[in-house]
């Protein structure tokens, strides 16, 4: 569906997936797991025109600075290592005339989950600035930058930054033994404050606005982290990283070095057009 919602430019276009492995996908892009096994059934309700048009938002990508290079390295057609993906990059770059533009240079893809920022090499920090809804920019260290629109608030970001039972009961009790808590730390009020916190970090994928999670940041005298997640209409970036990428989507993947500047926003014309069924 990922791969599909990528080749589609025009929001009047509508794209429709059906989860063909429900054993090991979760399928949120697609049509419910039920119509796997009874496809005939969504396509009557479509004919009969038993459903509503979904607009999901997507997030589009601009990049400027010294040296960029806007060609991709499509990551659904290749597996690769890590040295064989600098590669790529790097050959890219020497084909495309375009690497000398400083840009700004909209990006040929949509996001229609998250864009990844950080190094290639998982276990090196990446150093970055970054500004936020045309704030002050601020030096980061992290494991990386997520930004996801509200169908993408399911997938990757959730999982960053989902808390467990076991850190909802460790902080609540540190609470109560200030003082401030005067309720009993039972399971079902600790799995019941942990869904609340868990559910907040969830979004229609119709609401044009995005959600940035900063991995593990390190925050010392030279690096901060003011807001480690939050809503944001804008997010800029500016690579201080050795080999870095932007990947979009975990398909699509572009060189975001040193030099490099990426603004990341949401147009409502990139909308995807989607459908639910109704019950």
């Amino acid at each position: 569906m990922l791969l599909a919602a990528s080749k589609v430019f025009d929001r009047c276009k509508p794209v429709i997936g059906v989860n063909t492995d429900p054993e090991r996908s979760e399928g949120h892009l697609c049509l419910p797991v039920r119509y796997t096994h009874s496809f005939p059934d969504a396509l009557q309700k479509l004919y009969r025109g038993e459903f509503r048009w979904q607009w999901r938002q997507r997030i589009r990508l601009y990049l400027e600075g010294t040296g960029i290079n806007p060609t991709p390295v499509d990551l659904h057609e290749q597996q690769l290592s890590q040295e064989q993906h600098s590669w790529a990059h790097i050959n890219g770059r020497f084909q495309d005339q375009r690497s000398e533009i400083s840009g700004p240079h909209l990006l040929p893809v949509r996001a229609l989950n998250e864009v990844f920022i950080g190094e290639s090499l998982s276990s090196r920090a990446s150093y970055y600035e970054i500004s936020v809804d045309d704030g002050p920019w601020e030096k980061q260290k992290s494991s990386g930058l997520n930004v996801c629109t509200g169908t993408g608030s399911k997938a990757w970001s959730y999982n960053i930054n989902k808390v467990a039972n076991q850190a909802v009961e460790e902080i609540l009790k540190i609470v109560k033994k200030h003082g401030s808590l005067n309720l009993p730390l039972n399971r079902e009020f600790i799995q019941k404050v942990t869904n609340e916190y868990n559910d907040s970090l969830l979004y229609s994928p119709e609401e044009p606005k995005m959600f940035f999670s900063i991995r593990e940041p390190i925050v010392n005298r030279v690096f901060s982290s003011s807001r480690q997640r939050g809503f944001s209409s804008k997010v800029c970036v500016r690579s201080r990283c050795w080999d870095a990428c932007m990947v979009v989507d975990g398909g699509t993947s572009f060189e975001f070095n040193d030099g490099a500047v990426a603004s990341i926003l949401i147009d409502t014309e990139d909308a995807l057009r989607t459908v639910l069924l109704e019950d």
